[in-house]
């Protein structure tokens, strides 16, 4: 039996019961090293098992495995909710024929731990989009970004930069800014949810310019209705406010 699950930002306070529940039933507990770390304090008796990035394919493989093997259960984590940039696509495909028992498990997303941080900013329809080309060309996430604002999204922008790729999130504001106005009221949180949480409400203007995005920022950049009210990014739902 494998769980797949979503772990949200990585405390037991934003953890669904459901999903520590399934945790508390597996024997080991699978997934990116820096997730494994979040949840060991309160995992004890656990088998752990650590991957760096870029082995997801290795993850599932070996999940399979000792599933289909020893008959244990194994969870694989993601942080944030597994069908989100997770592992659930993956182990679901890898899984095709073999007949292993696979459970999903949501958790909260990180754009949706960012938006309670930041105030309100998806009241309305919005787009998540990631900023990473290790498995999208760049010329479709360019696309995308065109299209959500064509559109009047709000768009939540994961893994906005890395030491690798530092200007992928300077090149996407550079897109936001020939559709949107460069006042449109944007945030970005750190480590959100987590321990070290950093937050700032600012324009789309400024938030291109801004030096402290990087990989463990989430990024949330307003449309038409969003605006700044006592420090809180809003995104107005269409009700009459009286």
């Amino acid at each position: 039996m494998i769980y797949v699950i979503g772990t949200g930002p990585g405390g037991l306070d934003e953890m669904t019961p459901r999903a520590f529940e399934a945790l508390k039933e597996c024997e080991i507990i699978s997934g990116y090293e820096k997730y494994i770390e979040l949840v060991k304090n309160f995992l004890p008796g656990k088998i752990f098992m650590s991957y760096k990035m870029r082995e997801e394919v290795k993850r599932c493989e070996e999940a399979l495995k000792i599933s289909r093997d020893s008959n244990k259960k194994i969870a694989l984590i993601s942080s944030g909710d597994p069908g989100v940039y997770g592992m659930a696509g993956l182990i679901l495909e890898m899984s095709e024929g073999s007949g292993e028992e696979i459970e999903i498990i949501p958790g909260i997303t990180a754009a949706n731990s960012a938006a309670a941080i930041l105030g309100a900013p998806l009241m309305n329809d919005y787009a998540v989009i990631s900023l990473s080309d290790l498995l999208t060309d760049w010329s479709v996430i360019e696309k995308r970004l065109a299209v959500a604002c064509e559109g009047d999204f709000v768009i939540a922008l994961y893994n906005p930069a890395s030491r690798h790729r530092p200007q992928n999130f300077e090149r996407a504001c550079e897109i936001l800014l020939r559709y949107k106005d460069p006042a449109t009221p944007s945030g970005y949180v750190r480590n959100a949810g987590r321990e070290g949480t950093e937050f700032e409400v600012m324009t789309l203007e400024n938030i291109k310019a801004c030096k402290k995005i990087d990989m463990l920022c989430t990024v949330i950049i307003g449309n038409s209705q969003s605006k700044i009210i006592n420090g809180k990014l809003i995104t107005a739902r269409g009700y009459k406010v009286i």
